[in-house]
């Protein structure tokens, strides 16, 4: 290295550790960043939480189904796989709300633990829906190991229609109000759609990364109704 640029770099390393030493503190950094404020939400396809969600879910090329409550979702996902797969048979994290369900009314047949070669759907249970951007939010555990998100063919997911928030900044409101601190998980997922790329030619390629079919099932007390309005508009939401 010629001495030139020997001390050019000295030089800016002192530079930067000077800066550091006389930087702002931490209270003055604080209100700064207050000051700022939040960018404001997109404008959603709907004005009712749930038919936004749904609606956004369907732009991202995702599929919904209503279930009343989780026997009735049992029931979903016995149908969703017979009539993908002609079996009844899918993986699930150890989530304690999967496992309560009742699976045998469907004959579902769930395996609890993490994907492996071969399984062709996963279940997850959503912690939240996000009607800004049609996504559903899990974490990494467990719960819902990271491999059942991405390397089953069809990745069906749970989420709890009082779980369905407005926006960003409302999913981590709640996120961070559930999850004390040091408690955090290896990994937050937000989960907008099947796995996708158009890297090649522009062309879409459904499953380049994870799973080729992505199906959402809200569970709660929604009308069907709120399903076809979500289906009008989802031509024209933009998540």
């Amino acid at each position: 290295m010629a001495e030139s640029s020997r001390s050019e770099i000295l030089a800016r390393l002192r530079a930067t550790a000077t800066a550091a030493a006389t930087a702002a503190k931490p209270e003055q950094i604080a209100r700064e960043l207050a000051a700022l404020g939040f960018a404001s939400a997109a404008v959603p396809p709907a004005t009712d939480t749930c038919i936004a969600f749904m609606a956004n879910v369907l732009a991202n090329k995702g599929s919904v189904e209503l279930a009343a409550d989780r026997a009735e979702a049992v029931r979903v996902v016995g149908r969703y796989l017979y009539s993908r797969f002609r079996t009844h048979k899918l993986v699930a994290g150890n989530d304690p709300r999967i496992a309560a369900m009742p699976w045998r009314d469907a004959g579902v047949l769930p395996r609890f633990g993490a994907a492996e070669n071969g399984d062709a759907a996963a279940l997850s249970y959503a912690r939240l829906g996000v009607a800004e951007t049609g996504a559903v939010v899990t974490w990494t555990g467990r719960a819902n190991p990271g491999r059942n998100n991405l390397l089953p063919e069809d990745h069906l997911v749970l989420v709890n229609r009082e779980d369905v928030v407005a926006t960003l900044e409302d999913a981590w409101l709640r996120i961070r109000g559930e999850l004390p601190a040091g408690s955090w998980p290896r990994g937050i997922n937000f989960i907008a759609g099947p796995s996708s790329t158009a890297d090649v030619e522009a062309q879409l390629v459904m499953g380049a990364h994870g799973p080729r079919r992505w199906h959402v099932i809200l569970v709660g007390a929604t009308p069907a109704e709120a399903l076809a309005e979500a289906e009008s508009l989802a031509p024209t939401a933009t998540p």
